[in-house]
């Protein structure tokens, strides 16, 4: 159980980008620093948005940084030809994902064995798990 919520919704600013800069949507969050994102049409800007938005806020989460709460929407300000837009984050998802995503290791052992391993097709990773699940006591991943 985590001490977070498992959604949040926070405005985005969309604002239009000019032809000469390449066109698009630069979108932005206004109660949250260094979140922000683009896209080229509407549809990808939101779908941006909702990506940033996720990890902006599990990494917040992981650093156990504050957020900030969110400001109604109809509070916040938008430039003329933008638009503004609630962006909802369902977190735990995005906590399973960032939690089972793959990390390199390095380790270190004898040349024999390196080469016995190697001749054999064995596979390290898968190998490696296994032991250290079977050492730990787990079966499976748990949050």
């Amino acid at each position: 159980m985590t001490k977070y919520p498992d959604r949040y919704a926070y405005p985005a600013i969309f604002i239009p980008c000019d032809e000469e800069d390449g066109g698009g949507y630069e979108v932005r969050f206004p109660d949250l620093e260094n979140c922000f994102t683009a896209g080229d049409t509407v549809e990808e800007a939101v779908e941006q948005a909702k990506y940033v938005l996720e990890d902006c806020l599990y990494h917040a989460e992981k650093n156990d940084e504050p957020t900030r709460r969110s400001t109604p929407l109809e509070e916040v300000a938008c430039p003329k030809g933008g638009f503004k837009q609630l962006v909802v984050a369902v977190m735990p998802p995005v906590r399973r994902a960032w939690s089972n995503r793959a990390v390199k290791k390095t380790l270190t052992i004898p040349a024999w064995l390196d080469e016995l391993a190697k001749e054999q097709e064995v596979n390290f990773s898968q190998i490696l798990q296994s032991a250290l699940k079977e050492e730990l006591g787990v079966a499976h991943h748990h949050v």
